[in-house]
């Protein structure tokens, strides 16, 4: 569970007198299991940011969005998301099926408030959790190591104006991007994509 700095992070506490505070910070703060907080706070969530890395190191951070709920806490040591049609190049789930290392970021705008989680996920493309998302193509499940709130003050306090038609829902049809019926997308889409005009 502990949080590990690194020489390059340490160097840079030491630099501006942050080591006492850093070190204060893991000790009453990082945690290996959600809280009662951390669940309802994620479970109520309709969004996070996603951050992977591939075998060679390279960084990938992608946004993830859905209605309040679509992550769910399973339990004190796991949570599990949906992954929806996207735009075909798979690179944070890519990453995860190589390293399964990641770090996810849920802010609330209107309440200013944000958790970080961390942990190794796992695609599982045959979970009963299926079942809850249409049109869901896989689940990918986290197991957690760390789980650590962040300070709030520089969070923009926004208001939500609409959640994205695109979402699926049960017993809605789910309108097609504009961007598929583009001249360079029609002919290499997915066969069974709704929008592809492949034979």
């Amino acid at each position: 569970m502990s949080l590990e700095y690194s020489p390059e992070s340490r160097a840079l506490q030491d630099a501006f007198d942050t080591r006492r505070l850093a070190d204060r910070l893991v000790q009453v703060t990082v945690h290996d299991r959600f809280t009662e907080h951390d669940r309802a706070f994620i479970n109520g969530i309709d969004m996070f940011f996603l951050a992977t890395v591939n075998s060679a190191g390279q960084p990938s951070c992608s946004y993830k969005g859905g209605d309040p709920g679509f992550v769910t806490v399973l339990d004190d040591r796991s949570l599990a998301f949906p992954n929806y049609d996207g735009n075909g190049m798979y690179l944070s789930m890519g990453n995860v099926a190589a390293t399964h290392d990641v770090g996810m970021l849920f802010i609330d705008f209107e309440r200013q408030n944000r958790i970080r989680v961390e942990g190794s996920a796992h695609i599982e493309m045959d979970s009963a959790l299926l079942a809850r998302y249409p049109e869901a193509q896989f689940i990918v499940r986290v197991d957690v190591q760390r789980i650590y709130p962040n300070c709030p003050r520089y969070i923009h306090k926004m208001k939500l104006v609409e959640r994205s038609k695109f979402v699926p829902r049960a017993q809605t049809r789910t309108p097609q991007p504009g961007w598929k019926q583009s001249e360079w997308a029609v002919d290499v889409l997915p066969a069974n994509d709704p929008s592809s005009r492949r034979p």
